[in-house]
C-alpha cells in the first residue's frame, strides 16, 4: 500500500506503530532493553549481524559502543510503550526512514517470536508516519512523545486532567523506556541513541525542556 505521504530528505517525522491486536510488544524489562539497542544498532547504511552483536554474554551497555559507520536517519526523541512505540526521526537519505524502520520491526519481530515461540505479524501493519510540517507540531511532539508514560499511572489525564502532578513527574524521571532522561541531561549508555544537535535548538538548557514538558503536563488543568 502506498504511504499518503511522502517522506523527504531534512524534513522530520512522527513515526509510531503499535502490536497486532493492541497486544503487548514488551513484556518485561529485557524486551524494552532489545528494542532500545536495536534502535541503535539498526541505525546504520552497513548490515546488522544480529548474531555478533547480541551474542551470549555481551552487556546491552556495549552495544552502544559499536561502531556503525553513516546512520540511516536522526533520532530525536523515543517512547517505548507495552504495546506500542513513537519515534521523532528525521530523513538523512532517500529511503532512510523506510530502511531503518524495516531493519528495526523485523529485528525486534524476529526476536521476540522465537523467545516467545510464536509466528506472524507482531506489528499491527506498517509504521505510520506524520510529517511534523511546522515549528508548532514538532516543537510540540517533544512533549507529546514524552508525556505517553503518564497514561500507565493516569490513564484519562489527557481528558480529565492531571490529579497528581508530583507523582506523573516523579514516574518520567524513572521512567528509563523513553528519551526523556536523555533530554534531561542523563549520561546513560543509552543516550547515544539520539543525535540532539540534528533537531532545532528549541531547548538551550535541560531545565527548559524539562519546563516546557512540564507545562504541557499541566495543560489540561489550566
Amino acid at each position: 500500500m502506498q504511504r499518503k505521504i511522502v517522506i523527504s530528505i531534512g524534513e522530520y517525522y512522527h513515526i509510531y506503530n503499535r502490536g497486532t491486536d493492541k497486544r503487548t510488544i514488551f513484556v518485561e524489562p529485557y524486551d524494552f532493553k532489545r528494542f532500545n539497542a536495536l534502535l541503535y544498532v539498526c541505525n546504520s547504511t552497513e548490515p546488522v549481524d544480529m548474531r555478533e552483536h547480541f551474542r551470549e554474554g555481551r552487556a546491552f551497555a556495549e552495544l552502544f559502543n559499536i561502531e556503525r559507520g553513516e546512520t540511516l536517519v536522526e533520532i530525536l526523541a523515543y517512547c517505548l510503550m507495552p504495546n506500542h512505540f513513537h519515534l521523532l526521526l528525521r530523513e538523512k537519505e532517500e529511503g532512510g526512514v523506510t530502511k531503518f524502520m524495516g531493519k528495526l520491526s523485523t529485528a525486534y519481530a524476529t526476536y521476540f517470536n522465537k523467545k516467545n515461540k510464536r509466528t506472524g505479524a507482531l506489528f499491527e501493519s506498517r509504521f505510520k508516519a506524520k510529517h511534523a510540517s511546522t515549528d508548532e507540531y514538532l516543537k510540540y511532539l517533544f512533549a507529546y512523545i514524552h508525556l505517553n508514560p503518564v497514561k500507565i499511572i493516569e490513564p484519562k489525564w489527557k481528558e480529565k486532567g492531571i490529579h497528581g502532578r508530583v507523582a506523573a513527574q516523579d514516574f518520567l524521571n524513572e521512567y528509563a523506556h523513553s528519551s526523556y532522561l536523555d533530554w534531561q541531561g542523563s549520561t546513560r549508555p543509552e543516550s547515544k541513541i539520539l543525535n540532539i544537535k540534528a533537531g532545532p535548538e528549541y531547548f538551550t538548557t535541560a531545565k527548559e525542556f524539562d519546563d516546557f514538558v512540564n507545562d504541557w503536563l499541566t495543560f489540561k488543568n489550566d
